[in-house]
Protein backbone atom coordinates (compact mmCIF):
# COMPACT_ATOMS: atom_id res chain seq x y z
CA UNK A 1 0.00 0.00 0.00
CA UNK A 2 1.43 3.72 -0.83
CA UNK A 3 -0.02 6.59 0.58
CA UNK A 4 0.72 10.27 -0.68
CA UNK A 5 -0.74 12.67 2.28
CA UNK A 6 -1.40 15.86 2.33
CA UNK A 7 1.35 16.92 4.33
CA UNK A 8 2.19 20.44 6.20
CA UNK A 9 4.86 19.76 9.28
CA UNK A 10 2.86 20.36 12.09
CA UNK A 11 1.57 18.12 14.97
CA UNK A 12 -1.18 16.22 13.13
CA UNK A 13 0.63 15.32 9.71
CA UNK A 14 3.83 14.35 11.60
CA UNK A 15 1.49 11.87 13.51
CA UNK A 16 0.12 10.80 10.53
CA UNK A 17 3.16 9.39 9.31
CA UNK A 18 4.01 7.41 11.53
CA UNK A 19 0.44 6.17 12.37
CA UNK A 20 -0.18 5.19 8.26
CA UNK A 21 3.31 2.79 8.51
CA UNK A 22 1.81 1.17 12.05
CA UNK A 23 -1.82 0.93 11.03
CA UNK A 24 -1.76 0.03 7.82
CA UNK A 25 1.98 -0.72 7.16
CA UNK A 26 2.46 1.82 4.26
CA UNK A 27 5.00 3.60 2.28
CA UNK A 28 4.04 7.36 2.55
CA UNK A 29 5.35 9.73 0.26
CA UNK A 30 4.73 13.35 1.92
CA UNK A 31 3.39 16.39 -0.58
CA UNK A 32 3.55 20.14 0.35
CA UNK A 33 2.33 22.96 -1.65
CA UNK A 34 4.03 26.54 -0.87
CA UNK A 35 0.71 28.66 -1.69
CA UNK A 36 2.37 31.37 0.79
CA UNK A 37 2.65 29.87 3.94
CA UNK A 38 5.43 31.19 6.44
CA UNK A 39 8.35 29.68 5.22
CA UNK A 40 7.21 27.71 2.27
CA UNK A 41 8.91 25.09 2.15
CA UNK A 42 12.16 25.08 3.91
CA UNK A 43 12.76 22.27 6.11
CA UNK A 44 9.60 20.26 5.91
CA UNK A 45 11.22 17.64 3.36
CA UNK A 46 13.85 17.00 6.53
CA UNK A 47 11.10 16.67 8.94
CA UNK A 48 9.06 14.64 6.79
CA UNK A 49 11.58 11.95 6.51
CA UNK A 50 12.67 11.95 9.93
CA UNK A 51 8.98 11.19 10.76
CA UNK A 52 9.43 7.85 8.51
CA UNK A 53 8.34 8.92 4.86
CA UNK A 54 9.85 7.64 1.86
CA UNK A 55 9.61 10.40 -0.10
CA UNK A 56 9.05 14.34 0.19
CA UNK A 57 7.70 16.13 -2.87
CA UNK A 58 7.58 19.76 -2.04
CA UNK A 59 5.53 21.93 -4.72
CA UNK A 60 5.32 26.04 -5.91
CA UNK A 61 1.78 26.60 -6.65
CA UNK A 62 1.54 30.10 -5.55
CA UNK A 63 1.05 31.39 -9.25
CA UNK A 64 -1.20 28.42 -9.90
CA UNK A 65 -3.11 29.45 -6.74
CA UNK A 66 -3.19 33.65 -7.04
CA UNK A 67 -3.70 33.58 -10.71
CA UNK A 68 -5.75 30.24 -11.21
CA UNK A 69 -8.09 30.49 -8.46
CA UNK A 70 -8.24 34.01 -6.48
CA UNK A 71 -8.28 36.14 -9.18
CA UNK A 72 -11.11 33.77 -10.92
CA UNK A 73 -12.92 34.16 -7.21
CA UNK A 74 -12.44 38.02 -7.01
CA UNK A 75 -13.66 38.81 -10.70
CA UNK A 76 -17.20 37.15 -9.86
CA UNK A 77 -17.15 38.96 -6.55
CA UNK A 78 -17.96 35.39 -4.32
CA UNK A 79 -17.85 36.06 -0.70
CA UNK A 80 -19.55 33.66 2.01
CA UNK A 81 -21.70 34.42 5.01
CA UNK A 82 -21.53 38.25 4.18
CA UNK A 83 -17.68 38.93 5.03
CA UNK A 84 -15.96 35.70 4.76
CA UNK A 85 -13.02 36.12 1.69
CA UNK A 86 -12.61 32.62 1.28
CA UNK A 87 -9.14 32.52 1.79
CA UNK A 88 -8.58 29.08 3.67
CA UNK A 89 -11.28 27.36 0.61
CA UNK A 90 -9.69 28.38 -2.15
CA UNK A 91 -6.37 26.68 -1.31
CA UNK A 92 -7.79 23.65 -1.14
CA UNK A 93 -8.45 22.85 -4.61
CA UNK A 94 -5.49 23.73 -5.42
CA UNK A 95 -3.60 21.23 -3.28
CA UNK A 96 -5.79 18.97 -3.75
CA UNK A 97 -4.92 18.58 -7.39
CA UNK A 98 -1.54 18.76 -6.88
CA UNK A 99 -1.82 15.69 -4.57
CA UNK A 100 -3.76 13.71 -7.03
CA UNK A 101 -0.94 14.26 -9.56
CA UNK A 102 1.73 12.86 -7.71
CA UNK A 103 -0.57 9.68 -6.42
CA UNK A 104 -0.63 8.86 -10.10
CA UNK A 105 3.62 9.89 -10.65
CA UNK A 106 4.68 7.91 -7.68
CA UNK A 107 2.05 5.21 -8.39
CA UNK A 108 0.61 5.21 -5.07
CA UNK A 109 -3.26 3.61 -4.52
CA UNK A 110 -4.14 5.79 -1.42
CA UNK A 111 -4.89 9.48 -0.59
CA UNK A 112 -4.78 10.86 2.92
CA UNK A 113 -5.24 13.98 4.98
CA UNK A 114 -4.75 15.14 7.91
CA UNK A 115 -8.14 17.23 8.42
CA UNK A 116 -10.85 16.78 11.63
CA UNK A 117 -14.08 15.27 11.19
CA UNK A 118 -15.49 18.90 12.25
CA UNK A 119 -14.18 20.97 9.27
CA UNK A 120 -14.92 22.13 6.22
CA UNK A 121 -11.42 21.01 4.73
CA UNK A 122 -12.44 17.41 5.26
CA UNK A 123 -14.96 17.65 2.26
CA UNK A 124 -12.84 20.19 0.25
CA UNK A 125 -10.37 17.40 -0.09
CA UNK A 126 -12.06 14.60 -0.81
CA UNK A 127 -14.37 16.33 -3.62
CA UNK A 128 -11.52 17.03 -5.13
CA UNK A 129 -10.29 13.51 -5.24
CA UNK A 130 -13.53 12.10 -6.34
CA UNK A 131 -13.49 14.57 -9.18
CA UNK A 132 -10.34 13.23 -10.24
CA UNK A 133 -9.38 10.35 -9.08
CA UNK A 134 -12.53 8.30 -8.10
CA UNK A 135 -10.83 5.01 -8.33
CA UNK A 136 -7.61 5.80 -5.08
CA UNK A 137 -8.86 5.43 -1.68
CA UNK A 138 -8.97 8.11 0.90
CA UNK A 139 -8.06 7.33 4.67
CA UNK A 140 -8.53 10.01 6.91
CA UNK A 141 -6.68 9.64 10.30
CA UNK A 142 -8.72 11.94 12.29
CA UNK A 143 -12.07 10.04 11.50
CA UNK A 144 -10.51 6.12 12.29
CA UNK A 145 -7.43 6.53 15.30
CA UNK A 146 -8.33 7.41 18.92
CA UNK A 147 -6.47 10.35 18.92
CA UNK A 148 -9.03 12.78 20.28
CA UNK A 149 -7.33 15.94 21.30
CA UNK A 150 -3.78 17.56 20.82
CA UNK A 151 -2.71 16.06 24.14
CA UNK A 152 -2.82 12.86 22.51
CA UNK A 153 -0.89 13.65 19.79
CA UNK A 154 1.88 15.19 21.36
CA UNK A 155 1.55 11.82 23.49
CA UNK A 156 1.86 9.65 20.69
CA UNK A 157 4.82 11.53 18.83
CA UNK A 158 6.60 11.49 21.83
CA UNK A 159 6.18 7.52 22.95
CA UNK A 160 7.37 6.86 19.47
CA UNK A 161 10.40 9.71 19.13
CA UNK A 162 9.39 11.49 16.76
CA UNK A 163 10.56 14.81 16.50
CA UNK A 164 8.87 18.00 17.15
CA UNK A 165 10.84 21.06 16.80
CA UNK A 166 8.75 23.29 15.14
CA UNK A 167 5.86 22.43 16.82
CA UNK A 168 4.04 24.83 18.94
CA UNK A 169 3.00 22.64 22.08
CA UNK A 170 1.86 25.57 23.67
CA UNK A 171 -0.41 26.46 20.91
CA UNK A 172 -3.21 28.53 21.41
CA UNK A 173 -4.80 29.29 18.18
CA UNK A 174 -5.77 27.40 14.82
CA UNK A 175 -3.85 28.99 12.03
CA UNK A 176 -3.97 28.61 8.21
CA UNK A 177 -1.74 31.09 6.20
CA UNK A 178 -1.59 31.92 2.65
CA UNK A 179 -1.00 34.58 0.33
CA UNK A 180 -4.82 35.71 0.54
CA UNK A 181 -5.24 35.36 3.95
CA UNK A 182 -4.79 34.61 7.87
CA UNK A 183 -7.35 33.13 9.90
CA UNK A 184 -7.07 32.45 13.46
CA UNK A 185 -9.77 29.92 14.89
CA UNK A 186 -10.05 27.83 18.33
CA UNK A 187 -8.74 28.72 21.26
CA UNK A 188 -10.63 31.10 23.47
CA UNK A 189 -12.54 32.37 20.17
CA UNK A 190 -14.75 29.48 20.48
CA UNK A 191 -16.84 32.29 22.82
CA UNK A 192 -18.17 34.31 20.52
CA UNK A 193 -18.18 37.09 23.22
CA UNK A 194 -14.46 36.87 23.52
CA UNK A 195 -12.59 39.90 22.18
CA UNK A 196 -9.38 38.94 20.25
CA UNK A 197 -6.58 40.42 22.38
CA UNK A 198 -4.17 42.36 19.98
CA UNK A 199 -1.66 39.91 20.29
CA UNK A 200 -3.21 37.41 18.39
CA UNK A 201 -2.80 39.44 14.92
CA UNK A 202 -0.27 38.63 12.70
CA UNK A 203 -0.52 40.53 9.52
CA UNK A 204 -2.27 44.07 10.33
CA UNK A 205 -1.30 46.65 12.77
CA UNK A 206 -4.11 47.33 14.94
CA UNK A 207 -6.34 50.41 13.50
CA UNK A 208 -5.19 52.86 17.02
CA UNK A 209 -1.88 52.50 16.19
CA UNK A 210 -2.13 52.67 12.15
CA UNK A 211 -0.24 55.32 10.81
CA UNK A 212 -1.67 59.12 11.43
CA UNK A 213 -1.24 60.70 7.82
CA UNK A 214 -3.70 58.55 4.98
CA UNK A 215 -1.74 56.76 2.19
CA UNK A 216 -3.25 56.46 -1.26
CA UNK A 217 -3.34 53.86 -3.39
CA UNK A 218 -3.90 53.41 -7.49
CA UNK A 219 -5.14 49.77 -8.45
CA UNK A 220 -5.48 49.07 -12.48
CA UNK A 221 -7.52 46.48 -13.74
CA UNK A 222 -7.84 44.78 -16.78
CA UNK A 223 -10.78 42.74 -17.77
CA UNK A 224 -11.49 42.47 -14.05
CA UNK A 225 -7.93 41.07 -12.98
CA UNK A 226 -5.72 43.45 -10.95
CA UNK A 227 -2.60 43.76 -12.83
CA UNK A 228 -1.00 47.40 -11.78
CA UNK A 229 -0.60 49.10 -7.95
CA UNK A 230 0.68 52.89 -8.31
CA UNK A 231 1.49 51.98 -12.25
CA UNK A 232 3.69 49.55 -11.53
CA UNK A 233 2.34 46.03 -13.35
CA UNK A 234 3.35 43.08 -11.51
CA UNK A 235 2.44 39.32 -11.74
CA UNK A 236 -0.06 38.11 -9.45
CA UNK A 237 1.99 36.66 -6.88
CA UNK A 238 3.96 39.87 -6.61
CA UNK A 239 1.21 42.37 -6.66
CA UNK A 240 -0.70 40.44 -3.66
CA UNK A 241 2.22 40.48 -1.27
CA UNK A 242 2.82 44.47 -2.24
CA UNK A 243 -1.25 45.04 -1.65
CA UNK A 244 -1.00 42.75 1.65
CA UNK A 245 2.06 44.84 2.79
CA UNK A 246 -0.17 48.17 2.23
CA UNK A 247 -3.05 47.08 3.90
CA UNK A 248 -1.59 45.61 6.73
CA UNK A 249 0.27 49.03 7.59
CA UNK A 250 -2.88 50.55 8.15
CA UNK A 251 -4.96 48.54 9.90
CA UNK A 252 -7.13 47.23 6.68
CA UNK A 253 -8.85 43.85 6.28
CA UNK A 254 -9.54 42.45 9.79
CA UNK A 255 -12.67 40.48 10.22
CA UNK A 256 -14.60 38.84 12.83
CA UNK A 257 -16.69 36.16 11.42
CA UNK A 258 -19.70 33.50 12.93
CA UNK A 259 -20.01 31.19 9.78
CA UNK A 260 -21.64 28.57 9.05
CA UNK A 261 -19.73 25.22 8.37
CA UNK A 262 -20.91 22.82 5.74
CA UNK A 263 -20.80 19.75 8.05
CA UNK A 264 -23.71 21.88 10.10
CA UNK A 265 -22.17 23.85 12.96
CA UNK A 266 -21.61 27.28 13.69
CA UNK A 267 -17.97 28.18 14.32
CA UNK A 268 -15.99 31.58 14.90
CA UNK A 269 -12.79 32.60 13.30
CA UNK A 270 -11.01 35.74 13.00
CA UNK A 271 -9.30 36.78 9.46
CA UNK A 272 -6.85 38.87 8.30
CA UNK A 273 -7.46 39.58 4.21
CA UNK A 274 -5.30 42.76 3.74
CA UNK A 275 -4.58 42.83 0.06
CA UNK A 276 -7.59 40.99 -0.77
CA UNK A 277 -10.07 43.69 0.68
CA UNK A 278 -8.27 46.49 -1.12
CA UNK A 279 -9.04 44.56 -4.54
CA UNK A 280 -12.73 43.53 -3.65
CA UNK A 281 -13.11 47.40 -2.54
CA UNK A 282 -11.63 49.21 -5.68
CA UNK A 283 -13.16 46.14 -8.43
CA UNK A 284 -16.60 46.97 -7.03
CA UNK A 285 -16.60 50.55 -7.83
CA UNK A 286 -15.05 50.04 -11.27
CA UNK A 287 -17.71 47.58 -12.14
CA UNK A 288 -20.26 50.22 -10.81
CA UNK A 289 -18.83 52.78 -13.62
CA UNK A 290 -18.73 50.22 -16.53
CA UNK A 291 -21.73 47.67 -15.73
CA UNK A 292 -25.50 48.46 -16.14
CA UNK A 293 -27.63 47.55 -13.11
CA UNK A 294 -28.99 44.31 -14.69
CA UNK A 295 -25.29 42.89 -15.48
CA UNK A 296 -24.40 44.03 -12.07
CA UNK A 297 -27.82 41.98 -10.46
CA UNK A 298 -26.92 39.41 -12.18
CA UNK A 299 -22.87 39.36 -11.34
CA UNK A 300 -24.04 39.27 -7.44
CA UNK A 301 -26.92 36.53 -7.88
CA UNK A 302 -24.06 34.27 -9.26
CA UNK A 303 -21.29 35.20 -7.07
CA UNK A 304 -23.31 33.66 -4.25
CA UNK A 305 -23.63 30.64 -5.45
CA UNK A 306 -19.53 30.76 -6.50
CA UNK A 307 -18.81 31.45 -2.97
CA UNK A 308 -20.98 28.41 -1.73
CA UNK A 309 -19.68 26.23 -4.62
CA UNK A 310 -16.21 26.86 -3.49
CA UNK A 311 -17.42 27.06 0.33
CA UNK A 312 -18.51 23.33 -0.14
CA UNK A 313 -15.26 21.90 -2.31
CA UNK A 314 -16.94 21.62 -5.70
CA UNK A 315 -14.44 23.30 -7.56
CA UNK A 316 -13.65 20.82 -10.35
CA UNK A 317 -17.36 20.82 -11.59
CA UNK A 318 -19.13 22.15 -14.74
CA UNK A 319 -20.88 24.54 -12.32
CA UNK A 320 -17.49 26.14 -11.79
CA UNK A 321 -16.79 26.25 -15.03
CA UNK A 322 -20.22 27.68 -16.64
CA UNK A 323 -19.95 30.08 -13.66
CA UNK A 324 -16.21 31.24 -14.26
CA UNK A 325 -17.15 31.72 -18.46
CA UNK A 326 -20.02 33.64 -17.16
CA UNK A 327 -17.84 36.24 -14.69
CA UNK A 328 -15.38 36.29 -18.18
CA UNK A 329 -18.36 37.98 -20.08
CA UNK A 330 -19.67 40.07 -17.61
CA UNK A 331 -15.83 41.48 -16.88
CA UNK A 332 -14.70 42.19 -20.53
CA UNK A 333 -15.12 45.88 -19.86
CA UNK A 334 -14.04 46.08 -16.41
CA UNK A 335 -11.03 47.76 -17.13
CA UNK A 336 -9.97 50.66 -15.55
CA UNK A 337 -8.20 52.51 -12.28
CA UNK A 338 -9.40 52.89 -9.09
CA UNK A 339 -7.57 55.13 -6.59
CA UNK A 340 -7.87 54.35 -2.72
CA UNK A 341 -7.62 56.06 0.68
CA UNK A 342 -5.95 54.11 3.36
CA UNK A 343 -6.88 55.55 7.11
CA UNK A 344 -6.97 53.72 10.39
CA UNK A 345 -8.47 50.43 9.52
CA UNK A 346 -10.73 51.87 6.44
CA UNK A 347 -10.03 51.77 2.69
CA UNK A 348 -12.70 54.11 0.95
CA UNK A 349 -12.29 55.17 -2.86
CA UNK A 350 -11.74 58.00 -4.11
CA UNK A 351 -11.70 57.94 -7.59
CA UNK A 352 -12.37 55.77 -10.45
CA UNK A 353 -11.66 56.00 -14.92
CA UNK A 354 -12.30 53.59 -17.01
CA UNK A 355 -12.38 53.49 -20.87
CA UNK A 356 -14.85 51.16 -21.13
CA UNK A 357 -17.06 53.90 -18.57
CA UNK A 358 -20.75 53.58 -18.63
CA UNK A 359 -20.78 57.07 -17.07
CA UNK A 360 -21.57 59.84 -19.02
CA UNK A 361 -21.66 63.32 -17.16
CA UNK A 362 -23.89 65.41 -20.14
CA UNK A 363 -26.67 62.90 -19.17
CA UNK A 364 -25.67 62.87 -15.29
CA UNK A 365 -25.93 66.23 -14.67
CA UNK A 366 -28.55 68.45 -13.13
CA UNK A 367 -28.05 71.23 -15.98
CA UNK A 368 -29.49 71.05 -19.22
CA UNK A 369 -28.19 68.10 -21.66
CA UNK A 370 -29.33 68.20 -25.31
CA UNK A 371 -29.06 64.51 -25.04
CA UNK A 372 -32.12 64.39 -22.88
CA UNK A 373 -35.63 65.76 -23.09
CA UNK A 374 -37.09 65.96 -18.95
CA UNK A 375 -40.59 65.75 -20.86
CA UNK A 376 -39.85 62.19 -22.12
CA UNK A 377 -39.84 61.08 -18.47
CA UNK A 378 -43.87 61.69 -18.19
CA UNK A 379 -44.47 58.41 -21.40
CA UNK A 380 -41.76 56.93 -19.18
CA UNK A 381 -43.72 57.02 -15.95
CA UNK A 382 -47.22 56.36 -17.00
CA UNK A 383 -46.18 52.89 -18.52
CA UNK A 384 -43.61 52.34 -15.85
CA UNK A 385 -46.66 52.65 -13.76
CA UNK A 386 -49.33 51.29 -15.51
CA UNK A 387 -49.69 48.29 -13.49
CA UNK A 388 -50.16 50.30 -10.15
CA UNK A 389 -52.68 51.94 -11.98
CA UNK A 390 -54.57 48.97 -12.85
CA UNK A 391 -54.48 47.74 -9.10
CA UNK A 392 -56.02 50.61 -7.97
CA UNK A 393 -58.74 50.84 -10.66
CA UNK A 394 -59.30 47.10 -9.63
CA UNK A 395 -59.43 48.37 -5.63
CA UNK A 396 -61.98 51.10 -6.55
CA UNK A 397 -59.87 53.99 -5.86
CA UNK A 398 -61.46 57.18 -7.50
CA UNK A 399 -59.88 57.81 -11.25
CA UNK A 400 -60.74 61.58 -10.71
CA UNK A 401 -58.24 60.86 -7.72
CA UNK A 402 -55.32 59.30 -10.13
CA UNK A 403 -56.01 62.15 -12.93
CA UNK A 404 -55.12 65.41 -10.60
CA UNK A 405 -51.74 63.14 -8.97
CA UNK A 406 -51.21 62.50 -13.27
CA UNK A 407 -51.00 65.94 -14.08
CA UNK A 408 -49.64 67.19 -11.08
CA UNK A 409 -46.23 65.07 -12.17
CA UNK A 410 -46.60 66.55 -14.96
CA UNK A 411 -46.89 70.06 -14.43
CA UNK A 412 -43.78 69.18 -11.82
CA UNK A 413 -41.86 67.89 -14.78
CA UNK A 414 -42.77 70.35 -17.19
CA UNK A 415 -41.16 73.06 -14.53
CA UNK A 416 -37.53 70.96 -14.30
CA UNK A 417 -37.55 71.02 -18.20
CA UNK A 418 -38.21 74.87 -18.00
Amino acid sequence: MKVVLGYSGGLDTSVIVPWLKETYGAEVVCMAGDVGQPGGLEGLERKALATGAVEFRGEDLRREFVEGVVWPTLKIGAIYGRKYLLGTAMARPVLARRQVEIAREVGADVLAHGCTGKGNDQVRFELTFAALAPDLKVVAPWREWDIRSREDALAYARARGIPLEGVDEAKLYSRDENLWHISHEGGPLEDPAFEPEEDMFRWTVSPEWAPDVPEYLELRFERGIPVAVNGEEMDGVTLLTTLNALGSRHGVGRADIVEDRLVGMKSRGVYETPGGTLLYTAIRELEALTLDRRSMALKDQMAQRYADMLYEGRWWTPEREALDALADVLSQDVTGTVKLKLFKGSAWVTSRTSPRSLYRQDLASFGHAATYDHADAAGFIRLFGLPIRAAAGRDGIDASGQQAVSELLRELLEAGAR
